[in-house]
């Protein structure tokens, strides 16, 4: 039985909507951008017969002169695909049509389905959501375009500017409509739904695009076992059907449901935490007797809520898949104007599209690329000239027009392949060490076929950023050969950055630290707390030192920030929860050992308020930052120099110095002065406060979650990295399943069919047997609030090591998570604390 891929099944997904995308203008948004990237996508709309595929948020009029096909006439078709809810896309899709005046039809595909439209409460759409959706918008083209007439007439300037002036990227209402259908001579619209709009990094792994409604959807409300807007609140089973149901888990709820009938499979679900419940519960009241009973492969579904493990994404495992996506920029986000709606906030993730400093790499000072140049080859081919025939007197523009870092910038696409191997898929597979000399092994390959000789000397068994710096730019050199290993040179290229001295240091100083806390953890809470108080102490000192010195440079700073160190203490409060979860009143240390914790964090912020922009300092930091510089300006008049204290002494005559009027002043201004430090040092501790009962919640998550209670999925050490080899929840619960243990707070949801034999049949002897996920030749394993690299990793060894290669797992999530991502939704804006 051939197993799952979803890149595939993304791919075929497209080639059935050829007859749409056949000599039209293809529109995509920030979401499906992400998707189609890590594809492949682009090449194969081309392959169908789109004129040309372009940006939704970033659309312009010359969009139309862009024609891939070389065909003359007007483009009078337009696809556009979104993954965002219509009322979202609404402005830049209505924007699209009026530039396009010669469009004619307008064919809308979604990833958000009617069913969604519908359940969530962001959307004014209905059941039949496509439909009115279809009326709306030509009812607002319409009133756009009688508009822009007026205007042109008014103004005595041409239409088509005259409308895309007026036109603004404000929501546009249907208020006042005229329902006529105008002078827009039979635009016409439909609206489709295209569920496979996803991110695969392999066949069997993949993530939802960060700029997508599904992925920015709040995933819990702020009540008092919540975390974040965008984690699971924690799992403590007092969650009803009557709550509020957050409409993250309602449209991830019809994602999966909508993704499991395209890809034609019939889901066994079965769900681990309080929102996974409530999910794996909508998937089964959507169900009906027709998607039972049709011919379908069954597949096992197993939803687990992120909050059951939230030291594994904090940690700095090894991966060279985290390391890279730690380590890259990323592209910037479009500007969403995203506002609370139902009081709860879209989450804004990072874009999964990273940078890859290709044209640094390709050059051995990157301050001097623009001067220096790059190789012949590849400036050609980015010219879009011959090497041998460009013009020379162009040369002079190179310099002021060109930017080659930025065009060099590309992003890593999942269907590049070596000889049949997925570049992602092999090596999100590995280890850093493993995965890196993977990648030094195809490059050396590469160079074998075209016959290229580099004089490098190479370590076996080893891979370093000189050695793949080396390999990269030789095989860079001709524009044959720059095209046909792209794939490669773009991996090689940001596994090279990742190793760069400066990220991999710190990578594993953190690591280090980790260790070192998990050590700490293992022993007494006064050696955890100890750990982590130096830590805060070490980080902070070195910011302080930099700062005075004005060296930004992360060498001086030191590897740590005090930024970091606050997420080594989410860590280390996690640990201790784990380890000491009875060691104090209100949390895993002694009153004692927290309040040293808590003073090592006020004088750190106290000596830089500025560091780590810090979400429980909003409203403090200036004037944190003002009693600084005050005290810097007292300590400087307080140490005058030696010129001005001889003139003083000089001074036999001090008028200025008779009376008691200003010694009063004085001493008021300073009484004053010092009452508002004493009142701004306290409201700094009642912010600590906070922030420490916060972390109390967070070490108390094996307690309160009830699938942890009882110690069979929760581990004595959670480290990642540990080479104890202790695992994340995900390879301990995958190992679990497949073995057929027990699993406590493991949900099944019946099927119609199941439940219709348990109410009715199963009185007569007929009930059905509840299944087994081990059962299933296909698992898709869903974590809720997202996963990372190091997880996808070590759920494949599960598999491996079950001794079961018939088993084809697929793992997801919401979203791609870092450790920098996990402090923002813990500490950043969108935390409950």
């Amino acid at each position: 039985m051939a197993l799952i891929d979803v890149a595939i099944s993304c791919l075929n997904s497209i080639r059935e909507i050829e007859e749409d995308v056949k000599d039209a203008i293809v529109y995509i948004d920030a979401g499906c951008t992400e998707s189609f990237q890590l594809a492949g996508a682009f090449p194969l709309f081309l392959e169908l017969g789109a004129r040309a595929v372009c940006s939704l948020e970033n659309m312009t009029s010359l969009d139309a002169v862009a024609n891939w096909n070389s065909k003359f006439d007007c483009a009078n078709r337009i696809v556009i695909m979104t993954s965002r809810l219509l009322n979202d896309a609404h402005r830049y899709m209505l924007r699209c049509l009026s530039t396009h005046e010669g469009v004619r039809r307008c064919t809308v595909f979604t990833s958000i389905s009617e069913g969604s439209h519908s359940a969530c409460p962001d959307s004014p759409l209905g059941p039949d959501a496509y439909r009115e959706y279809e009326t709306l918008l030509v009812q607002d083209y319409n009133e756009h375009t009688k508009k822009s007439d007026k205007i042109s007439k008014d103004k005595g300037v041409p239409k088509f500017s005259s409308a895309l002036e007026s036109l603004t990227m404000e929501p546009i209402t249907s208020e006042n409509v005229d329902d006529s259908s105008g002078d827009a001579e039979g635009l016409v619209v439909s609206v489709y739904h295209f569920p496979l709009v996803i991110c695969p990094f392999t066949p069997r792994a993949f993530v939802l695009p960060s700029q997508g409604s599904v992925a920015e959807a709040s995933l819990s409300r702020q009540h008092e076992d919540s975390l974040s807007f965008g984690l699971p609140p924690v799992s403590t089973g007092s969650i009803s059907d009557t709550d509020d149901v957050p409409p993250g888990a309602t449209l991830t709820a019809h994602f999966l449901y909508q993704l499991a009938l395209k890809m034609e499979l019939k889901l066994e679900i079965f769900s681990l935490g309080d929102v996974s419940k409530i999910v794996g519960k909508i998937m089964t009241d959507m169900s009906s007797l027709y998607d039972v009973g049709r011919r379908k492969r069954t597949a096992g579904l197993l939803l687990v809520d992120r909050t059951l493990d939230l030291i594994t994404p904090c940690c700095h495992g090894d991966s060279l898949f985290d390391r890279i996506f730690s380590s890259l920029p990323r592209a910037e986000r479009f500007s969403t104007q995203a506002q609370l709606k139902q009081g709860i906030p879209s989450i804004d993730r990072p874009s999964l599209d990273v940078q890859v400093p290709l044209g640094e790499l390709l050059n051995e000072e990157p301050s001097k690329i623009k001067e220096s140049g790059l190789p012949e080859g590849v400036e050609a081919f980015l010219r879009g000239w011959d090497s041998y025939t460009s013009d020379p007197q162009n040369e002079c523009d190179k310099k002021s027009t060109t930017n080659w870092t930025e065009l060099l910038n590309g992003s890593l696409v999942a269907t590049e392949c070596f000889r049949g191997t997925p570049y992602l898929e092999a090596m999100i597979e590995r280890r850093t060490k493993d995965g890196s000399v993977l990648v030094k092994k195809w490059l050396q390959e590469a160079l074998r076929r075209e016959n290229i000789s580099v004089n490098v000397r190479a370590r076996p068994g080893y891979a370093t950023k000189p050695e793949l710096q080396a390999m990269v730019k030789a095989l860079s050199q001709s524009q044959s050969s720059l095209l046909k290993n792209k794939g490669i040179i773009q991996l090689a290229a940001a596994t090279a950055a990742a190793l760069d001295e400066s990220q991999s240091a710190k990578w594993d100083a953190f690591s280090s630290a980790e260790m070192m806390l998990n050590v700490s953890a293992g022993d007494t809470s006064q050696g955890l707390a100890a750990q982590i108080s130096d830590l805060i102490n070490k980080s902070a000192l070195a910011e302080l030192q930099a700062k005075k010195n004005d060296k930004q440079d992360s060498s001086s700073r030191g590897l740590l920030s005090f930024r970091d160190a606050l997420l080594l203490t989410i860590v280390g409060y996690i640990l201790a929860g784990e380890n000491f979860p009875t060691a104090g009143s209100g949390g895993p240390f002694s009153w004692q050992e927290e309040h040293f914790l808590k003073e090592a964090i006020v004088d750190a912020v106290l000596e830089n308020p500025s560091a780590g922009s810090l979400k429980f300092l909003n409203g403090l930091t200036e004037e944190l930052e003002s009693r600084l510089n005050r005290l810097k300006s007292e300590d400087t008049k307080e140490t005058p120099s030696d010129d001005q204290l001889d003139i003083d002494a000089l001074d036999d005559d001090p008028w200025g110095k008779w009376g008691d009027e200003e010694d009063e002043e004085e001493d008021n201004s300073k009484a004053d002065e010092s009452y508002d430090d004493m009142q701004l040092k306290l409201d700094l501790r009642d912010r600590v406060d906070s922030l420490f009962r916060f972390l109390h919640k967070l070490s108390s998550l094996r307690t309160r979650n009830v699938p942890l209670r009882e110690g069979s999925l929760a581990s004595e050490s959670s480290f990642p990295g540990d080479p104890s080899g202790n695992k994340g929840l995900l390879y301990r619960l995958i190992t679990k399943v497949l073995s057929k243990d027990e699993i406590p707070g493991l949900e099944y949801h019946s099927s119609t069919v199941g439940r219709l034999f348990k109410s009715g049949f199963g009185r007569f002897g007929l009930g059905q047997a509840k299944p087994s996920l081990a059962d299933q030749s296909v698992i898709l394993v869903f974590v809720i609030g997202g996963i990372n690299g190091r997880e996808v990793m070590e759920a494949q060894e599960a598999v491996g090591e079950s001794g079961r290669p018939d088993i084809g797992l697929v793992t997801g999530g919401t979203t791609l998570l870092t450790p920098e991502d996990m402090f923002e939704l813990l500490l950043g804006q969108f935390s409950h604390f």
